[in-house]
């Protein structure tokens, strides 16, 4: 791909989460590096180029591609132009395939961040196989769905013996708000069980399993804890659908692996409190009127103030166990939902465009594609991450 434009093109970034992707592209980008933003909007475009020659003037000079996520065509271009796309128009479900057929077929490098289960199974469905021919490396969930788990397991199993099995349980706990695009993409998610379901029987039947090993992950069942002290409950998201492809991909994580997905909470009335909390959400997405109503309290373009931002955090403990050894990590860090997202992905897009990693292609995952590319560059950025 040495005769494209760009190594790496931000798609969406005028949006909330892509205009904070961008301001760390702009002070992290390597010398040399080619690169250009597109969305659907010139105006806005420039306004986004014009904040970031204010972080660094060389950005004035920032390619600004047009491009339509509702418009297929013009997602061919924009994959066409690159070699990696990063993406942060959601919800993903709604928006997200044309640009994913667009790199399957021309063997464009593509991330992002989507959390949504249903969306990530029919993108396997449909195009995995084209992007396995062409080389491209489609990989979803790039940001706090789903790195610091993923990459977070991976350093933990590299810590127990190989060769056997192993089981992990990951430990989650944070303090931050959510963006409008975010709440619009978990409601309809909350609406779409029977959608969901059948998205991942279909992938089930066509996706291959490896030879005498198998892997698997699953939300965890409330259990009171004494180290880490508080009370573990059920956390249903895609991160231990992610974790578990990685220990497919990967024989490290030895013949038999498990990994349980937990929230920590330090008081059970605060965990039945969120429980009800979630229940109700999920009750009244299921029909049209109330699901408007929830959907109209947030602007899909509104998030926390820089301010809020700076007060926010996450904390994800994992405890593995195997071969009679026991290992405990943790995975640190500050505004979960948007400051480190807008990290995590830009640095993964870096990660994929500039450093030597293993072969892969196809729908794959942070660990399996990147690894210790990715672990060691999100550490020098400031992820902590520590044994206990």
């Amino acid at each position: 791909m040495a005769d494209r434009a760009y190594d790496l093109v931000l798609f969406g970034a005028t949006g909330f989460t892509g205009s904070l992707t961008a301001d760390y592209l702009a002070k992290h980008v390597p010398a040399g590096a080619r690169w250009a933003l597109a969305g659907r909007n010139q105006a806005k475009l420039e306004a986004a180029r014009a904040r970031l020659a204010e972080i660094d003037p060389a950005c004035g000079d920032l390619d600004l591609l047009t491009a339509d996520a509702s418009d297929p065509e013009s997602m061919r271009r924009l994959a066409e132009q690159t070699r990696v796309v990063i993406t942060t128009v959601g919800p993903y479900l709604q928006y997200g395939e044309p640009l994913v057929r667009a790199c399957a077929e021309v063997g464009t490098d593509y991330v992002d961040l989507t959390g949504e289960p249903e969306f990530v199974d029919r993108m396997y469905v449909a195009h995995h196989a084209t992007a396995a021919r062409t080389g491209a490396r489609i990989v979803h969930a790039c940001g706090f769905d789903s790195i610091p788990y993923d990459l977070g397991v991976y350093h933990t199993v590299q810590q127990l013996p190989d060769d056997v099995p192993i089981h992990v349980d990951g430990y989650v706990r944070s303090g931050g708000t959510f963006s409008g695009g975010t709440f619009h993409s978990a409601i309809n998610a909350m609406s779409r069980g029977r959608q969901m379901a059948a998205a991942a029987r279909e992938r089930r039947a066509l996706e291959p399993r490896p030879n005498g090993r198998r892997s698997r992950g699953r939300s965890g069942r409330p259990t009171r804890l004494a180290d880490p002290r508080g009370w573990a409950v059920p956390l249903p998201t895609i991160d231990p659908q992610i974790v578990a492809r990685s220990g497919r991909a990967l024989s490290r994580y030895g013949p038999d692996f498990t990994y349980r997905h937990h929230a920590l909470v330090k008081r059970l009335p605060v965990a039945l409190g969120g429980a009800a909390v979630v229940g109700g959400m999920v009750a009244l997405a299921q029909l049209a009127p109330t699901r408007k109503l929830l959907l109209d309290r947030i602007d899909p373009g509104q998030g926390p103030s820089p301010q809020r931002r700076a007060k926010s955090w996450f904390t994800a403990r994992f405890v593995g166990t195997g071969g009679g050894k026991r290992v405990v990590t943790e995975v640190a860090g500050g505004d979960p939902g948007y400051d480190e997202t807008a990290k995590m992905l830009a640095e993964s897009a870096l990660c994929l465009a500039f450093d030597d990693n293993p072969v892969t292609s196809g729908q794959t995952t942070t660990a399996a594609a990147m690894g210790d590319n990715l672990l060691r560059r999100l550490t020098d950025a400031g992820i902590r991450g520590r044994g206990l």
